[in-house]
């Protein structure tokens, strides 16, 4: 006989691998889940705005629905994988008061209305979402201090078209270089074209044509370091402030100052709100990994004509033969010399787009 018989006491549970109690699928209804929109990320840390009307996708003050407030949350575990971004539409839960210290739980992400995307280069895979339910973007690009880079506006022209957005181009120091080439440009291509300038004092001007173009929308500004993306953002909304910079006389660039993307109400000249913009930090590069061929073609709309008499499977690179664009190249060389400026124009553009084709081409290479 056993010196130690066994009986109920002697029994001890040990944990499954999943946990010593089973986790339920079924997740809280949450119905008294507070709406807002986020303006603003920080660290983990999400400011949202509620107590608007947030059905529209556009938030204006509305006393019907609340008082706005302004409140801090964070993400449920549930939403862990789900990137959170300036313009989300979100509901939360918890302590929802908006007073000082005070934490909410965002449960909820409301489907978005548009996705502006980007990468870092066109061979990475990872996609950095810059903003969501935007209607249109604005790339701000100087004339002059540092140089307009025409490959970085047609990347975000054609970012644009793939996220179903509008574009507007805001070309910026027109008091240093002449802004007729980029509106040539651009203009016939159902790129909206606003120009300011900084006159003796400083001011921006005109800046009533800028608020006409954002007025009842919201819009994301975008734009290199330097071209004064954060300077009209503060003259635009006085109590942004900003941080501004300066362009380095060696490398042409400018310093980064703006570090997060953040949303702001669009105040009129009466004090009314006239709609949002949501300035993001300055960027070196706009990579276009994540839009597809079809996406790159339709940001040159003034070219579809050109590419529909294309030989059919036409890549429309250099190499491609009896591509219709070097005939049309061709046909611009014989303009008479008051007309030379319709070869350069041509030649820009099809060099902008068969450099954007090839770096496609190479993303879809490096992905087999």
């Amino acid at each position: 006989m056993p010196a130690h018989p066994l009986d109920e006491s002697s029994f001890s549970s040990r944990p499954s691998r999943r946990g010593s109690r089973p986790r339920t699928k079924i997740r809280p209804a949450h119905v008294d889940a507070v709406g807002g929109m986020v303006t603003a990320v920080d660290r983990g840390r999400y400011t949202v705005l509620v107590g608007a009307d947030v059905g529209t996708g556009l938030l204006v003050r509305n006393p019907g629905v609340g008082e706005e407030r302004v409140i801090t949350a964070m993400k449920a575990r549930e939403l862990t994988r789900d990137r959170i971004v300036c313009g989300d539409v979100v509901e939360m839960v918890g302590d929802v008061s908006g007073a000082e210290g005070s934490l909410a739980r965002i449960v909820r992400i409301a489907e978005r209305r548009s996705v502006l995307r980007r990468t870092a280069d066109d061979t990475d895979p990872y996609e950095r979402v810059v903003v969501a339910n935007a209607d249109q973007l604005v790339i701000v690009t100087a004339l002059a201090d540092p140089e307009p880079r025409t490959r970085m506006i047609d990347r975000c022209v054609v970012a644009a078209t793939a996220a179903g957005m509008d574009t507007v181009l805001c070309l910026t120091k027109a008091d240093l270089a002449d802004p007729g080439p980029l509106r040539a440009l651009y203009e016939p291509v159902g790129v909206h074209v606003v120009v300011t300038q900084q006159d003796e004092d400083g001011a921006i001007t005109p800046l009533e044509a800028v608020r006409e173009v954002l007025a009842g929308r919201l819009s994301v500004l975008v734009g290199h370091s330097g071209v004064g993306k954060s300077t009209l953002v503060n003259a635009l909304v006085p109590q942004a402030s900003r941080a501004t910079g300066h362009v380095n006389a060696v490398t042409g660039r400018g310093r980064h100052t703006s570090t997060s993307a953040v949303a702001l109400r669009l105040p009129g000249e009466d004090g009314s709100d006239l709609g949002w913009v949501i300035d993001t930090p300055g960027v070196r590069s706009f990579g276009l990994a994540h839009v597809e061929t079809d996406d790159v073609l339709k940001g040159f709309e003034d070219l579809t004509d050109i590419l529909d008499t294309c030989p059919r499977g036409c890549t429309h690179l250099d190499s491609a033969p009896d591509c219709a664009l070097d005939d049309w190249l061709t046909q611009a060389g014989k303009t008479p010399d008051k007309e030379a400026g319709v070869l350069a124009s041509r030649t820009a553009r099809i060099e902008s787009l068969r450099r954007l084709l090839d770096a496609r081409q190479d993303s879809s290479h490096s992905h087999e």
